[in-house]
């Protein structure tokens, strides 16, 4: 019995399959994918990739394997295969490896297409397992069939397991003439250096914003879809250097446009992508700056409603702050890639603020970046770290934090000085003597004991001015040259001190003029001349600074020594003694009427 429709002829090929629609059928190609670099002049931003192969290539030096990384989206597959093509390419009237993939070669449409028999792509996130490099080491003995090398490419290569990385060892390090290889990985660290030292490596950077935004503003044009600049660039701020990932974004952005064909507005990207208005952040961020709670916290529940996730407004925020470091850092000049009026009002805050403050409203943001993703509420988390951020922009700079510790208005005018002694019409022995060390001084030799016994008897009388090395270093310090008082603190070792002669050894990387700006200030402060002089000939004791290294190192020792601490300490591996507090310093402060006498 027939069950064959009786109206199908008897010569049919049957049925079909859906397999050989139209190619006007065939569906939307996404422009990732439609955009694809063809050949190596379409890679943007790539351009020392691009001249190191063009001439490795032209003088024949072309390396066996070759490692691609970067970030997702990147182009490492592409550049794979483009990689692939020259090394095979062939035409009718050349045929040996080359760069220029103009016109298309013999094999260039099939490898594009990942379907060529010589060209085997392998996704080593799926197969992960020594029998799968055992398959390739049995391929790479064959010849390839039709192309000049057999290639294979081995995408997300760090998958691979420590066996297979093993197995793959001695045929990467010497193949047969014919095989080469690509890997591509987006986590170069996870790779063993001993295949990274048998490869070429190439690391394809990320795409600068403006070369991206140019890119997608050309493909755009292309699909005959309009954009707004303002648009494209928040598209690859998105992006963040990938190129797919920016194609993708633009490819939903095109479709905002609506049935109209008018063009896709800035406003409408920053709703696609769930972006803050900038603008509004920045107002978010001078009112923070200047304590108006009230108007930022207002702003950012603005914000919030109109649908901005509190981590990105954390995060505008983080770029404007380091937007102002750079203008304070670098001056106008400073290319920030934001618009005119935007630049004005991030000068005017990085005029308000120290390079230290910005550094310090940086490091707040950052954190509270961290506490809006871990909050249970994020809105919350965001109204905190603004709280914050307020709070210490209004703080005193350090340096007017460490005037105030130490009891003195940054305003305050310094203690005039003694005026200078009028010159005696002939020199006395003390100013001889004060001569004869300068002169010693200058010479760079050290005072010899002749310097100093030729003294007359006037050394015997007191000089003005402190009487103790610990008296000299308080005086620079109710001076308040901090820079002369850190070196002497941390440079100079003290040989021997005497009012109106100071003998030092410098310690190591003291500056060479310590001893003439002693001298110098000396004589401001006290009316007096003071001798001065570094030697390397006799040996000086600490340095002030390395004493209370020492004292507080002893402390620390004493302390872990004592049968409770230690105890702890055995109880808690790892732990260790960071500070020691005294008891008697903290009743200081609780009974300030309470006698020396009694405390002790």
């Amino acid at each position: 019995m027939d069950d064959s429709p009786n109206d199908m002829p008897v010569d049919a090929d049957g049925p079909g399959l859906g397999l050989d629609l139209p190619e006007d059928d065939a569906g939307y190609q996404v422009l990732a994918r439609k955009y694809r670099p063809a050949r190596f002049e379409d890679l943007i931003g790539q351009e020392a990739m691009v001249r190191t192969l063009t001439n490795a290539f032209e003088s024949g030096r072309i390396a066996h394997a070759y490692m691609l990384t970067g970030v997702r989206g990147i182009g490492k597959t592409t550049t794979a295969r483009l990689i692939a093509r020259a090394l095979n390419y062939e035409t009718d009237s050349a045929d040996a490896p080359s760069i220029t993939l103009d016109p298309s070669g013999v094999h260039c449409d099939a490898i594009a297409r990942s379907a060529h028999v010589d060209v085997m792509e392998m996704d080593a996130a799926s197969r992960t397992g020594v029998g799968d490099i055992r398959e390739i080491l049995e391929g790479v003995r064959y010849a390839p069939v039709s192309a000049r090398f057999k290639v294979y490419i081995i995408d997300e290569v760090h998958m691979l397991s420590t066996a297979a990385f093993n197995a793959l060892l001695k045929t990467l390090e010497e193949p047969p003439a014919h095989v080469k290889f690509i890997f591509a990985t987006t986590e170069i660290r996870k790779v063993p250096v001993t295949v990274l030292s048998r490869c070429q490596r190439f690391d394809l950077k990320r795409i600068d914003r403006d070369v991206l935004a140019a890119h997608l503003g050309r493909i755009a044009k292309k699909e005959k879809a309009e954009v707004e600049a303002e648009g494209l660039a928040l598209i690859a701020r998105a992006a963040e250097g990938s190129v797919r990932d920016g194609l993708s974004l633009l490819d939903q952005a095109i479709v905002q446009g609506g049935e109209d064909g008018g063009a896709v507005t800035a406003l409408q990207v920053r709703d696609m992508l769930g972006l803050a208005d900038r603008a509004r952040v920045l107002d978010l961020l001078e009112a923070a700056l200047g304590a108006d709670y009230e108007t930022a916290l207002k702003e950012l529940d603005g914000l919030y409603d109109a649908g901005a996730d509190p981590s990105v407004i954390a995060r505008d925020c983080l770029d404007y702050i380091h937007a102002a470091t750079r203008l304070k850092a670098a001056g106008p000049k400073a290319d920030l890639g934001e618009p005119k009026d935007v630049v004005e009002r991030l000068q005017a805050i990085s005029e308000r603020y120290t390079l230290a403050q910005l550094t310090r409203l940086w490091k707040i943001l950052l954190t509270g970046l961290d506490d809006i993703r871990l909050s249970p509420d994020p809105l919350t988390g965001a109204e905190m770290t603004l709280l914050r951020l307020g709070s210490a922009a209004n703080l005193p700079s350090p340096e007017d934090a460490a005037r105030m510790l130490a009891g003195q208005g940054s305003s305050a005018p310094p203690a005039p000085a003694k005026p200078a002694p009028e010159p005696a019409p002939e020199p006395t022995p003390s100013a001889q003597s004060s001569n004869e060390m300068r002169e010693a001084e200058e010479d760079g030799r050290p005072f010899a004991d002749e310097d100093i016994a030729s003294e007359g008897p006037s050394q015997a009388e007191p000089s003005p001015g402190p009487e103790t090395f610990e008296a000299l270093v308080a005086l620079i310090a109710e001076r308040r040259d901090i820079a002369l008082k850190s070196d002497v603190e941390r440079y100079v070792r003290l040989v021997s001190f005497k009012p109106g002669r100071i003998v030092f050894e410098p310690a190591k990387g003291a500056p060479g003029d310590i001893a003439p700006r002693l001298t110098k200030r000396l004589l401001e402060w006290t009316g007096a001349t003071w001798g001065a002089l570094a030697t390397t000939d006799s040996r000086g004791g600490e340095t002030i600074a390395e004493k209370r290294r020492r004292e507080h190192r002893e402390t620390l020792e004493a302390a872990a020594r004592e049968p409770g601490v230690a105890e702890a300490l055995s109880l808690f591996p790892g732990a260790e003694v960071v500070e020691v507090r005294n008891a008697a310093d903290e009743d200081d402060m609780t009974n300030p009427d309470q006698t020396a006498e009694q405390r002790r």
